[in-house]
C-alpha cells in the first residue's frame, strides 16, 4: 500500500490545529479511514519563520503567527505582554444550551491539552477611562450634565460611545427579534435587511440588504459626523467602524450578546501553540508517522499535476526565489489573504502543465472578500504601576481596573485558607457571583453575603477580598494615536523580589499604525530595508527609537495626568518593544468581511478553491482566520480547519456542530 504525504504551509493557529487533528481525529467511515494518516505516512509542517516551540530550538519569537507573547527580557518566568492576539471567549460547555456564547473550539483545545490550570480571566474594566478631544472622563461620569465633547444629535454624547452601535443595530435587530444562535446569525449575514421605515434624508431604505451596505456608510448616515466620530473614537478599535459588511458588523458589535467572559493563559497566550506543537510531535511518534517540521521555508507556488499536488518552496533568506519542487497528496494553505496572494502571483508564472486553482477570476474575487486590517502594538515594562490609584504617586486619572471576581481558582484558594465550605459551595453555583466583576469592595461583599445569606466576619472579608482582587486589564481609550492602553500588571509566573509591571502603551489598528511607523527609526536614520522585505513579524518584537518612546510617554501622560501634562510624568520604561502586523508575511493583524459578498458562500467555497472552478478538483485547501466566521480570533482559524477535516477528510467533529456550525452553511433563501 502506497504511503501518503500531507503538507501544511503555515505554523500558526490553523496549521498547528490541522496537524493535531490529522493525528488525533477519528474517521467517520471506511472511506474516511483510507484518508487517515497511518504508520509510515508523512506529515509536513512548513513555517516561514522559526517559532520558539521548545526551549533550545533557535526560535526567534514565541509561537502563534499573529499571536505573540513577549516576556520581560525574553525570560518566560518574567512578566509578559501580548503584542498580538491576546485572549479568547470562554465557553462553559454544552449544558449552557445552544445560545451560549464563547469560543468553543479554543476552550476545548485548551482543556484537551491540559491547560485549564493556566486559564485565568482577562478582566475588562466596568468603568473605563476615556481621553477624548483633550477631556479626561470615566464612563460613569458621562451624563447629560457632563457629556462627552461631541455635538451628537439627540443628546447622544450623554451616554456611552458604544450607544452608536446600538442605534445603528436597531435598524434590523432588537433584543426580542434579533438572531440568538450562531446558525441564526449566519442566516442574517445572507438575508438580513433594514426592517424600519427610513426617512427621506437617508441614503438607504427599508428592505435594503445589509450585506450590501458598507458599515461606515450606514453609521455616518444614521449618526451624523459627530455621532460617528464619538462612536469611532470611544470604541477604541478603528477596525470596528470601517466600511465593512454591515450584516457581520451587527454581530461583531452586538449589544444583545450575553455577557462574555474573556480569558487568557498565565504562561501567555502563545503557550497554547507551544503545547499544540508538543502534542503533534508526541502523537506522530506514537503512531509511527513521520513528522517533518521545516522552519524558515515558505510556499512559493502550487499546482495540481496529475493526481498529486506539485509545490515549490523558497527560503526565508531568499523568499522570492524557489529552491525546490516537491509533490504531496494534499496541501493546506494555513495562511491569511496576503501570503495566499503571494503564492498565486508566483504560480501564474510556472511553466509546468498543471491545474492552477488560485488564479481564476472567481477565486481572485472570493480572496478579495477579506479586508486586510493593519494593527500595531507597543509594549512597555516598568518598576511600578504608575497608572494605578495605589501607586506611589497616583495620577489624577488612574485606570479604573481594580475589581473583585470569584473564579474557580479563587474558590480553591479560599478553600485552602479555611473559608467555610458551605459558603464556597453556594458561591460556586451562583451565576450572579461566579466570574462576575465588581468594581467596589462594598458591592462585592454585599453580593456575596446576599448569596450565602450570612454576614461575613472581618477575617472572612479579608480572605475573600485578598483572593478575588484583580488589577488588570482595562482598557483605557483615547482618540490620540495610542488609541488603547491595556494594563497587564505584574503577571510573572515566578514572583521575585523586584516586581515588573507591563502595559500595552499603544494598541492601534487601521490608519493609526502609520503614525508610529515613521517614529520607529527616529529622526537621525535613513530607511534601509523596503517594506516588502521587512519580516519583523517573524523575528519578534523590536526596540523603537527614543523619539517613539518619548511620544508614547507624552500621550500616556495626557490620558492619566490630563492635557496640560508633561511626558516626564510617565516614568522612563525599563524595556519597550513594538509589533507592526501590517508588515509581511501577514500584512494585517486581522481581517474583516467586505460588503457586497455572501460571506456564507465564500466561507464554504474558498476552503477548497478548486470548487469555484468548473471541472477542477484539487486537494488544495485554504484555512485560517481570514475567511472564517470568527475573524480576528484564533477560534476562526480552528473552525475553518475543523470544517475542512470534517467535510473533506471524514474526520468526526471535535465537538458537536449541531448548535455551533464551524463555518456558515450556504443560505437557503
Amino acid at each position: 500500500m502506497a504511503t501518503k504525504t500531507y503538507s501544511i504551509f503555515g505554523a500558526g493557529a490553523a496549521g498547528l490545529y490541522t496537524a493535531w487533528r490529522l493525528l488525533n481525529g477519528k474517521a467517520k467511515n471506511e472511506v474516511a479511514q483510507a484518508k487517515q494518516l497511518t504508520k509510515g505516512d508523512t506529515l509536513e509542517l512548513f513555517d516561514w519563520g522559526r517559532y520558539a516551540f521548545t526551549d533550545n530550538d533557535g526560535g526567534t519569537r514565541e509561537p502563534g503567527a499573529r499571536v505573540c507573547t513577549w516576556h520581560y527580557k525574553d525570560d518566560p518566568n518574567n512578566s509578559y505582554l501580548e503584542v498580538g492576539g491576546m485572549r479568547y471567549s470562554y465557553w462553559g460547555g454544552e449544558d449552557l444550551g445552544p445560545k451560549s456564547g464563547g469560543h468553543r473550539l479554543v476552550t476545548t483545545v485548551i482543556n484537551k491539552l491540559g491547560l485549564d490550570q493556566y486559564s485565568v480571566p482577562f478582566n475588562e474594566s466596568t468603568n473605563p477611562l476615556y481621553y477624548l478631544r483633550t477631556k479626561n472622563m470615566y464612563l460613569n461620569q458621562i451624563t447629560s450634565n457632563n457629556p462627552a465633547p461631541y455635538n451628537v444629535d439627540h443628546y447622544g454624547a450623554s451616554d456611552s460611545p458604544d450607544t452608536g452601535f446600538n442605534t445603528v443595530e436597531r435598524l434590523a435587530v432588537t433584543a426580542g427579534s434579533g438572531p440568538k444562535t450562531r446558525a441564526e446569525w449566519c442566516d442574517f449575514y445572507s438575508n438580513g435587511v433594514i426592517k424600519v421605515d427610513m426617512p427621506d434624508t437617508s441614503a438607504f431604505k427599508k428592505g435594503d440588504k445589509l450585506s450590501d451596505i458598507g458599515y461606515w456608510n450606514l453609521m455616518y448616515d444614521q449618526l451624523g459626523p459627530e455621532g460617528f466620530s464619538y462612536t469611532a473614537d470611544g470604541n477604541g478599535y478603528t477596525s470596528n467602524v470601517i466600511n465593512w459588511n454591515s450584516a457581520v458588523a451587527f454581530q461583531a458589535n452586538n449589544e444583545f450578546t450575553p455577557g462574555t467572559e474573556y480569558r487568557t493563559l498565565t504562561k501567555g497566550y502563545s503557550y497554547m501553540f507551544t503545547a499544540l506543537f508538543k502534542a503533534i510531535v508526541d502523537l506522530a511518534a506514537e503512531k509511527g508517522i513521520k513528522f517533518n517540521y521545516q522552519p524558515n521555508t515558505r510556499l512559493h507556488s502550487i499546482l495540481k499535476v496529475g493526481d498529486k499536488v506539485r509545490y515549490t518552496t523558497a527560503t526565508r533568506d531568499n523568499p522570492n526565489k524557489k529552491n525546490g519542487t516537491f509533490f504531496t497528496d494534499a496541501a493546506w494553505m494555513a495562511m491569511s489573504r496576503y501570503p495566499v496572494e503571494l503564492v498565486a502571483q508566483a504560480t501564474r508564472y510556472e511553466d509546468v502543465e498543471g491545474v492552477d486553482v488560485l488564479n481564476t477570476s472567481k477565486v481572485q474575487l472570493y480572496l478579495e472578500a477579506a479586508v486586510l486590517q493593519p494593527s500595531y502594538k507597543v509594549g512597555m515594562f516598568f518598576h511600578e504601576p504608575w497608572w494605578a490609584d495605589n501607586s506611589t504617586n497616583p495620577p489624577p486619572y488612574p485606570a479604573q481596573i481594580n475589581s473583585y471576581e470569584v473564579t474557580k481558582d479563587v474558590i480553591t484558594a479560599l478553600g485552602k485558607e479555611g473559608f467555610p465550605q458551605a459558603y464556597l459551595t453556594i458561591m460556586e453555583n451562583d451565576t450572579s457571583i461566579m466570574e462576575v466583576p465588581f468594581a467596589s469592595t462594598v458591592a462585592f461583599i454585599k453580593a456575596v453575603e446576599s448569596s450565602i445569606k450570612h454576614r461575613l466576619t472581618v477575617t472572612e472579608e479579608q480572605q475573600l477580598l485578598g483572593a478575588a482582587e484583580r488589577n488588570t486589564i482595562g482598557p483605557s481609550v483615547t482618540d490620540t494615536p495610542i488609541r488603547q492602553v491595556v494594563y497587564f500588571g505584574n503577571n510573572a509566573l515566578v514572583q521575585g523580589e523586584k516586581k515588573i509591571y507591563g502595559l500595552l502603551a499603544a494598541y492601534d489598528d487601521e490608519m493609526y499604525t502609520t503614525f508610529w511607523r515613521e517614529l520607529e527609526l527616529g529622526s537621525d536614520k535613513t530607511r534601509r530595508v523596503p517594506t516588502a522585505e521587512d519580516y519583523q513579524t517573524l523575528q519578534g518584537p523590536r526596540e523603537p527609537s527614543e523619539a517613539m518612546i518619548k511620544m508614547l510617554r507624552a500621550q500616556l501622560a495626557a490620558v492619566h495626568f490630563g492635557p496640560a501634562s508633561d511626558y516626564t510624568m510617565v516614568p522612563k520604561p525599563l524595556e519597550t518593544r513594538y509589533m507592526d502586523w501590517s508588515l509581511p508575511p501577514f500584512a494585517a493583524g486581522y481581517h474583516a468581511w467586505a460588503a457586497h459578498y455572501d460571506v456564507c458562500d465564500v466561507q464554504q467555497k474558498i476552503r477548497k478553491p478548486s470548487s469555484l472552478n468548473p471541472g477542477q478538483d484539487a486537494n488544495i485547501f485554504i484555512v485560517g482566520e481570514a475567511y472564517s466566521n470568527d475573524q480576528a480570533w484564533v477560534e476562526g482559524a480552528y473552525c475553518t480547519a475543523e470544517s475542512v477535516l470534517n467535510d473533506f477528510f471524514g474526520i468526526e467533529p471535535l465537538i458537536s456542530p449541531v448548535n455551533y456550525p464551524f463555518i456558515c452553511p450556504c443560505s437557503k433563501a
